[in-house]
């Protein structure tokens, strides 16, 4: 190990912790043999936060000399990925989900991405699906408490945007036109053209019997309204599921979410080769086995 520490006290440019710089009387750079003191005390007292730090630094016989410690899990981690990065294997598929979902883990924890109205936004007809169908269409066009009248209308145009995605999704699927989000589209102009062309045709229609047929409504309606049905208006929204039941969708599309960012689909919106190769999302694996170990200590007990 002095080997080890008296060479690498000799290299430019090697971190050492601020304090450690700050050390000296007069504020000059530490000598090598102070350097060398302060890399073999580090040695001695934490070899994984030796490795943490100059590993890469290491040569692969210096390396060797740490073979003795790998049962330490903390160090023999470290010895796997400094091998690994020395011989420029990518990270290994296990790795890559652990450190995906450590990743989500923190957007959970600390963002919005996995938010109802985030996860809608990225997959509006997945979302309509689970929930959308099943959620009154009004209430997203209402101005909200606090919510400036532009803020409103800005609003209402994203949501056109995604009413119109989740429509096109539906014709490509071939969905009934009576279950399109927004009702059904109009009707094409050449279609409404040619109606009115075949309309303006008809002139042999008796405009007499015509006239008849309003007088006759016109009479049955006079003295109170029609005895038919009532349409609900446009507004009228029926809850179908409870509350608990919509908890309940609502938990099953934010688990299919999670998993299309796990399995890699969300490359719109992250950084996937980031994430893959960070190797700090490793540390929430290595707390997980801490934890885990401690519980293990304090049941055997």
């Amino acid at each position: 190990m002095d080997r080890i520490t008296a060479r690498l006290s000799a290299v430019d440019g090697l971190y050492y912790p601020t304090a450690f710089l700050r050390s000296s009387p007069d504020s000059s750079p530490p000598s090598p043999p102070s350097r060398k003191s302060a890399l073999h005390a580090l040695l001695s007292r934490d070899a994984s936060l030796f490795l943490e730090r100059y590993g890469a630094a290491l040569r692969p016989d210096e390396l060797a000399c740490f073979d003795a410690l790998r049962d330490d899990y903390e160090v023999g981690w470290h010895l796997r990925r400094l091998r690994a990065d020395a011989s420029g294997e990518a990270p290994a598929p296990a790795r890559v989900r652990n450190r995906r979902r450590a990743y989500l883990y923190r957007l959970v924890r600390e963002g919005d991405y996995f938010s109802e109205e985030a996860m809608r936004e990225r997959e509006p007809y997945l979302h309509h699906e689970y929930l959308g169908r099943f959620q009154d269409p009004v209430g997203r066009a209402m101005a909200r408490p606090g919510e400036r009248w532009s803020e409103t209308l800005m609003r209402r145009a994203e949501e056109a945007v995604i009413v119109e995605k989740i429509r096109g999704e539906q014709i490509m699927r071939g969905v009934d036109p009576a279950e399109w989000v927004g009702g059904p589209l109009e009707r094409p102009m050449q279609e409404q053209e040619e109606e009115e062309e075949e309309e303006e045709e008809e002139e042999d229609i008796n405009k007499e019997e015509i006239r008849r047929a309003t007088e006759v409504v016109a009479r049955e309606d006079t003295g109170g309204g029609s005895n038919g049905p009532v349409a609900p208006s446009a507004g009228a929204f029926k809850q179908i599921l409870s509350t608990e039941e919509m908890q309940d969708q609502l938990d099953q599309f934010t688990s299919v979410m999670h998993e299309k960012f796990l399995s890699g689909e969300d490359s719109e919106h992250m950084d996937y080769p980031q994430i893959d190769n960070d190797e700090m999302l490793d540390d929430h694996w290595s707390k997980e086995a801490n934890y885990d170990a401690e519980d293990k200590y304090f049941d055997e007990d």
